[in-house]
């Protein structure tokens, strides 16, 4: 591993170490100091991560400056073991983003959704969606948490644990029986339709495969659509 590739390493052990997670950074940075060090550099410098951070050509301007807003983390830390580094200033690569006007759904509204889902054609996807609207409505989590769960987090008493969440923390949720019934008939249902799952997950998608955002979005826009 070259040196610059070994700060960016370090820089993110530390920060996870202080509870972030660093998901984006931690697959970027290190295609950074490749990139960087592909250039012949040894540091980082306003114009390198300018460069990187405008790549491929024709990406949109919020991305540019997110990526190159965490050039500038890294930079900031670097400085203090290299005078040489170079920390891009805020702001050099100014993006705007419009924010999606919130949305509150209605009992009817959620009604709607999953009525819809109970339309789509594979029943095991059919019965996912119908239990994760369901789900993320009575209890308020997160989308992200939702799919995490495994089956060992809902338990005898009815009690839904929600493992590493923000900040790496975890929470129970106490449920309401007729949810508990709901997810225990999910349950049921998902062993008869897909007896091998490929996850430990309590909500699978049907392959059998742990649910993500890129499988769920489209279908969640779908039955937007189709719920009107």
């Amino acid at each position: 591993m070259s040196q610059l590739s070994s700060h960016a390493a370090d820089y993110l052990e530390l920060r996870r170490a202080l509870g972030f997670k660093l998901a984006k950074e931690g697959r970027l940075l290190p295609d950074f100091a490749a990139f960087a060090e592909a250039a012949g550099a040894g540091t980082v410098t306003v114009d390198l991560a300018v460069r990187w951070a405008a790549k491929p050509d024709g990406t949109s301007p919020v991305w540019a400056a997110q990526r190159l807003s965490m050039v500038r983390g890294f930079a900031r830390y670097l400085q203090t073991m290299d005078p040489d580094a170079q920390v891009p200033p805020a702001g050099l690569l100014p993006a705007r983003t419009r924010r999606v006007t919130p949305y509150i759904y209605s009992d009817a509204d959620i009604a709607a959704l999953m009525t819809a889902a109970r339309t789509l054609r594979n029943p095991l996807k059919a019965a996912t969606f119908e239990t994760l609207v369901g789900l993320l409505a009575v209890t308020g989590m997160r989308g992200s948490e939702a799919m995490r769960l495994d089956d060992h987090d809902l338990d005898a008493a009815g009690v839904l644990t929600i493992r590493a969440t923000k900040f790496r923390k975890s929470r129970q949720l106490p449920l309401h029986p007729a949810t508990v019934r709901a997810l225990v008939s999910y349950q049921v249902l998902r062993g008869g339709l897909c007896p091998a799952p490929a996850t430990a997950s309590l909500l699978v998608s049907s392959t059998g495969a742990r649910l993500c955002h890129e499988t769920v979005q489209p279908v969640f826009r779908l039955l937007l659509r189709q719920a009107g």
